[in-house]
């Protein structure tokens, strides 16, 4: 299977984010990936931040929605864009999962909020399989992914292929311009990604901004926690690289005896 994953810069609008979501399809199309992922919470951009933010209603949001389904139907590719979305208990941070045929899949809550995230969304409370041209896959956003493997862990016991992982690090007004990947002076967000795939033995996909001053860079990581690609610090673009589904075989994951720790 070919993935890609989306870099995008934060958009200045909702608009400016389809556009950017569009401009990115189309390049990972074109290099015959099967499905993208694009950042947390990409539209309308993520909130905790120190960016302004289009106000949005239910119904900006659902048109966004539409307009990345023909997106995909048109390019013949798989989508995962992660969006706010109303509920009826308070706003969820979400990743949508649209088919090649801009069919709506369902999609994942961030179910574990960083503290500072508390005053924005409400947590989710489900965790859900998707599959895309016969493979399984997991999503597991920013914060759940990085400081709960359990997130990870439970995809890859349910057959889980790969596990995609939309987060936002970094900023575009100050911060460390960082040089290597994986750099033992980087943040811990690389090594965390290197570990879900790791302990888990499967891939892990993780999309972030294309920030001035990243935190981390989208990267797609192996089942033996070895990094097969990544997208270059600050820049703008997707990535796309083939996965060897026989290597994600989940065997760590499932040798976890979960009767001793519940």
């Amino acid at each position: 299977m070919k993935v890609a994953i989306a870099s995008p810069p934060f958009p200045k609008s909702i608009w400016d984010g389809l556009q950017w979501v569009e401009k990115l399809i189309i390049e990972a199309a074109d290099k015959q990936a099967e499905i993208i992922c694009f950042p947390e919470s990409y539209i309308p951009g993520y909130s905790g931040l120190d960016y302004k933010v289009e106000e949005h209603s239910q119904e900006k949001l659902v048109s966004a929605l539409n307009e990345v389904r023909k997106m995909a139907a048109a390019n013949s590719i798989s989508v995962i864009i992660p969006m706010d979305w109303y509920h009826p208990k308070g706003l969820l941070n979400v990743a949508h999962v649209i088919s090649n045929t801009g069919e709506i899949l369902g999609y994942q809550t961030k179910n574990q909020l960083d503290p500072t995230e508390d005053n924005i969304w409400i947590p989710g409370t489900e965790r859900s399989i998707f599959e895309v041209n016969g493979v399984k896959f997991g999503i597991t956003i920013c914060h759940a992914g990085f400081r709960y493997p359990e997130s990870v862990r439970w995809a890859a016991q349910r057959e889980a292929k790969i596990v995609f992982h939309p987060h936002c690090a970094g900023s575009d007004i100050q911060g460390v311009k960082l040089t290597e990947w994986g750099n033992k002076d980087n943040p811990y967000y690389e090594k965390a990604m290197m570990m879900r795939a790791l302990e888990n033995t499967i891939y892990f996909a993780s999309s972030n901004y294309a920030f001035q001053y990243p935190e981390s860079a989208s990267s797609l990581i192996g089942p033996h926690g070895t990094c097969i690609a990544h997208e270059t610090y600050g820049k703008t673009g997707v990535i796309v690289a083939d996965i060897d589904l026989d290597l994600a075989t989940g065997s760590l994951a499932k040798r976890f005896k979960k009767k001793l720790y519940v």
